[in-house]
This record gives C-alpha cells, structure tokens and sequence, in this order.
C-alpha cells in the first residue's frame, strides 16, 4: 500500500464507524426527548463529549495546545452548536427517520461552498456521483409521500447548511495549518459549541428532566460515542479526503439508518427506498474508486507520522 493511500483508506474505516454510530444516534436522541427538553439534552451530551475529548488530549500534550482561534470558533458555533440546535428542535417537530434524511442534504451545500471557499472543483466523475446520490437521496425520502411539518423540514435543512459551512471550514483549517490535529480541532471547536448549548439549556425554559436508566444511556451514548469519538472521526474524514468527497461520504448514514430499521423495526422499505438505498451505494463506491484511481488526496494531506494522525 502506498504511504498516500493509507491515510485515505484511514478515512474510510472512519466512514464505516460514523455511519453505524450516527445512524443509530437519531432514534438514540429522539428517545432522549421522551425525558428531556431538546437544549438540555444537547447541553449535557455535549459536556460530556467535550471532557472526553480533552481527557485524550492530556495524554497528548503536543496537541492539547488551541487551534486556530477564529477559525475554531466558527467551527464551534456551525458545526456543533447551530446544527445541534436545529436538528433537536427539527426532531421535536418531526420523525427520527425523515429528520436525519434531510440533515443529511450536507453534501449538496458542502459541494458549492468547497467551489467557493477551498476552489474545488468537481471532476465529471464527481458531478455523476454527487447526481446519482441526489436521486437516490429523493427517492429515499420520498416527498411525495409527505416530509413532516414544515418547520421540521426548514430547520432539519438548516441543520445541514451550518454543518456544511463547518465542514468546509475545518477543510481549509487542515490546509492552512498542517500541524493541527483532528483530535485537536474537535475539542477545541467542541469547547465552544457546548459553552453555546450550556448557556441555551440554562435560560431556554423546558420541562423538568426525568433522570431514568434509559436517559442516562442516552447521554452516555451519544456523550461518548456520537459526539466525542464521531466528530473527532468526522474530522479525520474531513482532512484526508477533498471536501466535496467527505460531504458526499456522509450520504452513507442515512442509508445506514434506513437500513438499521428495517432489521431492528421491521420497517420494510418501498421500491423506491431501495432504488434510492443502489444508488447511493453505487454513487459512493464510484466514489471510492476516483479516489483511489488519483493516487492521493486532493487538498494537500499534510505528510506527518502515524502517531501525529489524531
């Protein structure tokens, strides 16, 4: 294996980690809400993904250094606190399934603003997938068949801009600054997003929280797993491949949770759900292979050793 494709195949086992981690995460966070008003789950979910981030960066001192101010910032403010908020709240209006759907429109926003933003633009190969995918994202969700409230619809898409815009930044972060880690960035940018969502979850009034078993394995898996161990993932994703690459890779949750309830729930999915599922699957494994076939990552994969990867 050449020492270009390792770090993209690194990415890619990280796709397969995020994509069963956050598909499940939609019907773990629609649960929690059976106890607990959206911002105080968001706040506490968060809290203990940013202390889990830094506790491993105390075992890395090198890196437990801040990242990039401003850019961070911003980072914090999209990525984790705008997209959690719009996402809990498009959930209290609306369905886990078609929820995470509609997030997931993140690789349509990203595709512009990498253009924009990074100047990447997408080969022909690229554009046929980012097609096939959107096809295969339509059908999966079926509007015809109704989408949920329209203010579910409008927030759920607004989750998937703002974590766009977050993507894209964290990209040109990894370019500009070769020496900061995924790691490094996700805490840092955590630490801002949840002082956000703590302060909301303080002053925004909600019912009183009912401290069951089932909640506290809610905040425990999406604490631990989706937020702290995802997002550091996402990261790694999002620095190895091209921005408009990672967005498209993220396609694979939704599937994923379509997937999930027909062999957990029993949901049978319709023709065109499947359609949409062959698609998908065929968009990201052309994808894949684009990737491959360039011998490398587009948008400078800083050369650093294996120990500094996170």
């Amino acid at each position: 294996m050449s020492a270009r494709a390792s770090p993209q195949r690194a990415a890619w086992l990280a796709l397969i980690f995020l994509t069963i981690v956050w598909a499940l995460n939609w019907t773990v966070m629609k649960v929690a809400l059976d106890f607990s008003g959206p911002f105080a789950f968001s706040a506490l979910r968060y809290a203990v993904g940013t202390l889990v981030l830094f506790a491993l960066l105390v075992f890395r001192p090198r890196t437990l250094r801040p990242s990039p101010w401003w850019p961070t910032i911003v980072i914090g403010l999209t990525q984790i606190a705008a997209f959690q908020t719009f996402a809990q709240l498009a959930l209290v209006a609306g369905s886990a399934g078609k929820t995470a759907l509609l997030s997931y429109t993140l690789p349509f926003w990203v595709v512009p603003l990498a253009w924009w933003w990074l100047h990447e633009k997408p080969g022909w190969l690229r554009w046929i997938c980012i097609a096939v995918a959107a096809v295969g994202l339509v059908l999966i969700i079926s509007p015809w068949r109704g989408v949920g409230h329209p203010l579910s619809v409008m927030l759920a898409l607004a989750s998937g801009l703002v974590w766009a815009v977050g993507t894209v930044v964290s990209k040109r972060v990894f370019e500009q600054h070769p020496e900061v880690t995924p790691l490094q960035l996700t805490a840092w940018s955590m630490l801002i997003g949840t002082a956000v969502l703590v302060i909301l979850g303080l002053v925004i009034p909600e019912h009183p929280i009912h401290w069951t078993t089932s909640y506290l394995l809610a905040i425990a898996y999406s604490g631990f797993l989706s937020s702290s161990i995802g997002w550091a993932l996402w990261s790694l994703v999002v620095q190895r491949l091209p921005a408009n690459v990672s967005g498209l890779t993220s396609l694979a949750v939704p599937v994923a949770g379509v997937l999930f309830a027909w062999w957990l729930l029993r949901e049978q999915p319709s023709p065109a759900e499947w359609l949409g599922i062959a698609l998908i699957a065929v968009a990201l494994l052309a994808l894949n292979f684009s990737t491959r076939t360039r011998g490398g990552v587009q948008g400078g994969e800083p050369s650093r050793s294996r120990d500094d990867a996170m």
